[in-house]
């Protein structure tokens, strides 16, 4: 049932919105904060500001992630994963890591700093040449082990539970908000990165197109990552405890399960187990990228030049990224409060849209698309509010009347309070600075010549004239 719920979510909402973006970014050649004020107006750049922040929000807890990545691609090349080694072996590995502080951070900056030195050259330099590197792999390595996790025995229990849909969660809202969370997380929708991408592409880029190959490859890679943990989750333990584990979402899922597959593949000491482990700290480092990206395009555009701006920005993550790492709880707070804000972004960016005027939106896209962008688009973004209420006003209702929950706790990790009072913080902090933001904006857009892309034809780049600022 999740993967039709998340199959729907990319449909009404992921490429709709991912469109929106290109527009927003291609034609205010701006950043969030800029892309808003221009479509919405001087007292809305706040809105920006939001789904920036949200989006840095999850660039903290995700450079741990990937800080983990780093870590356990070290165990591979160093032989941890030799026959023999078994879930008990990695479930030990996995809870003596995350339970050293030392480590957690070590690695936190090792990874924000690898990042940060590769946002420093521009996307052109940096970002461009990770992608074409580690987007092939990625999806080799994932093609591999999905076909070997079907192999193994027991790991039918875990293709049924994965494709079999349970029609008893039809009417489940935690079911269908998380599958629009996913969706977000795993095309980039909502996030802001496709519209910072877009403020470097041409204005005639075929941003329909582009969309659904964005969306329909996301998809693939997350149901291949699927197949391999969930069937390994399945023929490792028991059908009831492997529906728990799965269930329970835990982040070590793939460090624990997978890395006990490695043992069992034959090359999988030295080749597969390493090779894997390298890829995902490479995507994990590509996803990082875009954010840090994101983050320093819009404090170039409010006036600082790059490599202060970078260097900023590097700091910033480093710090707002080391509660994460001491504390699972934390990062899985922080993974929840803002995954879900990226609805909100997302219902900012339609209503941009909206703002903006939807047929007239519609035609612009359509003009550089190969394929017709019909009122299916404008219907859909129309729909945003909607969609929105329904799902979240869902989930919301049944965590208020369900008497198990204290949903109100603003100190419990996944309580409806704890949202709340953090996106609350958040509106209240970029009201009040909306009319800092509006003025910066005007003033560097006076003075600066050389980051800013221009309108003209050609693909744009970030270069580092006249950043100086």
């Amino acid at each position: 049932m999740f993967i039709i719920a998340v199959v729907l979510a990319n449909l009404v909402w992921a490429i709709p919105l991912l469109m929106a973006e290109s527009l927003l970014g291609s034609r205010s050649r701006r950043g969030t904060i800029g892309a808003f004020r221009e479509f919405m107006g001087r007292k809305f750049a706040w809105m920006g500001g939001f789904m920036a922040v949200v989006t840095v929000g999850i660039l903290f807890y995700y450079t741990v992630i990937c800080g983990w990545s780093i870590r356990y691609f070290v165990y591979a090349v160093s032989g941890k994963f030799s026959s023999g080694v078994g879930k008990t072996q990695t479930q030990n590995l996995w809870d003596n890591f995350v339970g050293n502080p030392a480590q957690t951070i070590t690695f936190h900056v090792i990874a924000a700093c690898l990042v940060g030195f590769v946002v420093l050259r521009g996307l052109k330099g940096g970002l461009e040449k990770v992608l074409n590197v580690t987007v092939p792999m990625l999806f080799a390595v994932l093609v591999l082990l999905a076909i070997r996790a079907m192999t193994l025995s027991g790991a039918g229990d875990g293709l049924r539970y994965l494709f079999v849909p349970d029609w008893s969660r039809m009417l489940d809202g935690e079911m269908w908000l998380g599958a629009f969370v996913q969706m977000a997380f795993s095309t980039g929708a909502g996030w802001g990165l496709y519209l910072t991408y877009s403020v470097y592409m041409r204005k005639k880029e075929d941003f329909a197109l582009n969309s659904g190959i964005v969306v329909a490859g996301n998809h693939l890679a997350s149901l291949l990552a699927g197949i391999a943990v969930i069937c390994t989750v399945f023929a490792v333990q028991s059908p009831h405890f492997a529906e728990e584990a799965v269930s329970a979402g835990d982040q070590g899922l793939m460090f624990v399960y997978l890395a006990a597959l490695f043992g069992q593949i034959p090359g999988g000491t030295w080749f597969f187990g390493p090779l894997f482990f390298l890829v995902l700290v490479l995507a994990g480092l590509s996803s990082l990228i875009a954010m840090m990206e994101l983050a320093v395009r819009n404090v170039i555009d409010l006036g600082l030049n790059r490599k202060k701006a970078v260097v900023a920005i590097v700091l910033v993550t480093l710090a707002g990224g080391i509660p994460s790492a001491l504390d699972l709880d934390v990062l899985s707070n922080q993974d929840n409060v803002w995954g879900v804000g990226l609805l909100i972004s997302g219902l900012f960016a339609a209503i941009a849209m909206m703002r903006f005027g939807l047929e007239r939106a519609r035609q612009t896209l359509d003009l550089a698309s190969d394929f017709r962008v019909g009122a299916w688009w404008k219907a859909l973004i129309a729909l945003f509010p909607l969609m929105f209420a329904v799902v979240f006003g869902w989930f919301m209702y049944l965590s208020v009347t369900d008497p198990s929950q204290t949903w109100y706790d603003p100190f419990q990790t996944f309580s409806i309070g704890t949202m709340v009072l953090q996106w609350t913080a958040l509106f209240v902090v970029m009201l009040l600075l909306n009319n800092l933001f509006s003025r910066r904006l005007s003033r560097a857009a006076h003075t600066a010549h050389g980051d800013a892309p221009a309108d003209g034809g050609g693909t744009a780049v970030p270069t580092h004239q006249g950043e100086e600022g």
